[in-house]
This record gives C-alpha cells, sequence and structure tokens, in this order.
C-alpha cells in the first residue's frame, strides 16, 4: 500500500465526563472533522458539541444540548434543537434504537447523529467511573449493576468476566488489562 504522507481527513471525537451534584452525570462531547491538506493547514470542516446530564440511578439523560461552532451551511445549525430530543432517554436500556428512530437521516445531522451513537458507550463508562469512585477502592461488583451485564462477551452471563469475580478478582484501579482467569484460580487439587 502507498500512501501520501498528508492524510485526507481526520475524525476526532472527544468525550469528557464530570461528576455532578444530586446523583447526576455531565458529559461533554466534541466531534471535529478536518481535512489537514486544506489551507490554512488542518482546515475544520465540522466542530459539533453535544453535552448531556445523566441521573445515574436510571441511567436517564435529564438535559441535553447540542451545537455547532464549524458547519459547512449556514443551516446547518438549525438541527441542533432537535437533540434535545435526547432528554428522557435511557442510556442503559434501547438507547442505540431510540437514537436511529430520532435522529438517523434527514431527521437529524449525520455528524451529530455519529457523535449520539458514541456518547452512549462513553456514558456507561463514565457512570462505571463514577459508581466506582463512590464505593470506594476496590469494592465495586459488576454484578450489582444489571447494565453492565450482556454488554459484552466479557460481561455474558457465562462470561469470563463473572468467572474472574468467582475466582476472586476485585475490580478497581490497575493492572489493566485484567490479567487472565488462571492468574484468580488457585492450585488446582488432585
Amino acid at each position: 500500500m502507498t500512501r501520501t504522507e498528508l492524510p485526507l481527513h481526520r475524525r476526532t471525537i472527544t468525550v469528557t465526563a464530570y461528576e455532578e451534584d444530586g446523583g447526576e452525570i455531565s458529559v461533554e462531547a466534541e466531534l471535529r472533522d478536518e481535512r489537514p491538506w486544506e489551507e490554512p493547514p488542518g482546515g475544520v470542516v465540522h466542530r459539533m458539541v453535544l453535552a448531556v446530564r445523566v441521573r445515574l440511578a436510571d441511567m436517564t439523560i435529564t438535559a441535553a444540548e447540542a451545537g455547532m461552532k464549524d458547519f459547512p451551511h449556514t443551516e446547518c445549525p438549525l438541527i441542533a434543537l432537535a437533540f434535545d430530543g435526547l432528554v428522557g432517554l435511557s442510556v442503559a436500556s434501547g438507547y442505540n434504537r431510540a437514537v436511529q428512530e430520532r435522529f438517523h437521516g434527514v431527521s437529524g445531522c449525520t455528524h451529530l447523529y455519529e457523535l449520539t451513537r458514541a456518547l452512549g458507550p462513553a456514558v456507561v463508562q463514565s457512570a462505571i467511573s463514577a459508581r466506582s469512585r463512590a464505593a470506594g477502592p476496590r469494592s465495586h461488583d459488576p454484578r450489582a449493576s444489571a447494565w453492565v451485564m450482556n454488554s459484552c462477551h466479557i460481561w455474558a452471563p457465562d462470561g469470563v468476566g463473572l468467572r474472574k469475580l468467582d475466582a476472586g478478582w476485585v475490580p478497581g484501579p490497575g493492572p489493566r488489562p485484567v490479567p487472565e482467569l488462571s492468574r484468580f484460580q488457585g492450585p488446582t487439587e488432585s
């Protein structure tokens, strides 16, 4: 494969979460599309932002605000208010389907839609972090969080995550990656 050193396109999505009062977190996300070959260098084509507040008790979005800082058409920002429709959605259950129904295609903006989709998993990770910090070091049990179960192959009902817990692993900071299951199992008896 050959390529030139100057990329055609660069997309960056950043998500940052903060703990708030009242059992909520705020999550701010930004999508940025650049054309590094354009003059001035790094010409920004899209820079969209989305901020939500999520109630941790039920993982429901309580506030949402979308905005556009850089966009190609004067009319682009007109769709931003549609993303207020995130309020009331559960990030724990049915989120992707609801986002697609509300904002995909001509009902939204391609870039804010992609940002909204990226926001869901980041909110879940942020909630895990907030709950772990609140519970204290090395005391968070994913079994206590139904929304973690069935989220990936690790947290399948017969997945390695639960087997590691049963073998003595205690979730918390480091080491990462968590060692393989055999490291938590004691010597086998003959």
